[in-house]
């Protein structure tokens, strides 16, 4: 249910590190808590975002929940699927990917959680 291939913050995005970029998505366990997923607002492209901070907003049918930055970095892309599938993230959170950063720290990395870890928190 959480690969080992990426890690994740306690906030329930994850980070797929690709060199010096990675890509950033919720969870799992927190699309679930969405629910159905409407709208996806997220940075342009050139901002920096920065760890633990709010990078972008998704509204489900049930709330809208910030996205916290796992990591810090500037924005190199954004998932445009996302502005006319939303519901994408519902149906594949692991390649619904919110926005793809060039890492600042690639450091800030290893202070996240890995798979076993993260899904022993959600218990």
């Amino acid at each position: 249910m959480y690969p080992e291939n990426l890690k994740y913050h306690k906030e329930h995005t994850w980070v797929k590190v690709e060199g010096d970029t990675a890509l950033i998505g919720i969870s799992d366990y927190a699309q679930q808590q969405l629910g159905e997923v409407l709208f996806v607002e997220m940075p342009e492209i050139g901002d920096e975002i920065k760890a633990g901070e709010e990078f972008g907003v998704v509204e489900s049918s049930k709330v809208a929940s910030d996205l916290i930055a796992p990591v810090t970095g500037e924005v190199l892309e954004i998932n445009e699927k996302l502005d006319d599938e939303a519901e994408y993230i519902n149906e594949a959170p692991y390649d619904a990917w919110i926005v793809k950063i060039k890492l600042a720290d690639a450091a800030e990395v290893e202070a996240l959680l890995n798979a076993e870890d993260y899904q022993g928190g959600l218990e």
